[in-house]
């Protein structure tokens, strides 16, 4: 099983290209515009949502556990100890999405429906988010600072290819020639514990 694990590993790497080395990634994140964070959101145990899912009832739904919500804390933490210039925050409708981007306090949080999660959604509903999200971005690309994405790993595989843990970014910017995301590199998720 380890020797699998690996191997989509490594395909997943090649299929993206070399990853930019940590330290790179802040250093691109403080001195470049356009670019944005994709996020899942913090440690939220289990998978998909319950039968009685609500978006407008957190009971409802799967939420951030202590150690997601110490997480996410962290995730801002390790934005603003690198000074990056975090210009707009945007956050799916889902509970733990947006905590996640509360608790980082990187910005005042705007909450957008487009970024609802896409892994029990109908085909044509995850393909109208997909393409708003691809708007968002192709949007931030003429604008200054980085803009801070946290919502689900469905959605950010549909965009990226790439599957986060809880709490990792995906760092992209839209690339008008190919009119498609480059993946610029990866900020891992930080630990749950101290």
């Amino acid at each position: 099983m380890r020797t699998v694990r690996i191997l989509v590993i490594a395909i997943a790497l090649v299929a993206i290209g070399t990853p930019v080395r940590a330290e790179s990634v802040w250093e691109t994140l403080r001195g470049e515009d356009g670019i944005a964070v994709l996020y899942r959101h913090a440690l939220a145990p289990g998978g998909g949502d319950p039968a009685d899912f609500d978006v407008d009832d957190c009971t409802t739904q799967r939420n951030l556990s202590a150690d997601g919500r110490r997480q996410a804390v962290r995730m801002g933490r390790q934005l603003r100890e690198r000074d990056v210039p975090v210009a707009r925050v945007v956050s799916s409708p889902w509970c733990r999405a947006r905590e996640t981007a509360e608790l980082m306090r990187v910005g005042d949080v705007d909450e957008l429906k487009r970024l609802g999660s896409v892994f029990q959604a109908s085909r044509s509903t995850a393909a109208k988010r997909q393409k708003a999200t691809e708007r968002l971005l192709r949007q931030h690309a003429e604008r200054d600072g980085v803009l801070v994405v946290t919502f689900h790993q469905a959605n950010i595989i549909d965009l990226t290819g790439i599957a986060p843990t809880s709490g990792e970014g995906i760092v992209v910017r839209y690339n008008e020639r190919s009119d498609d995301l480059d993946v610029l590199g990866r900020i891992p998720a930080p630990p749950t514990r101290p």
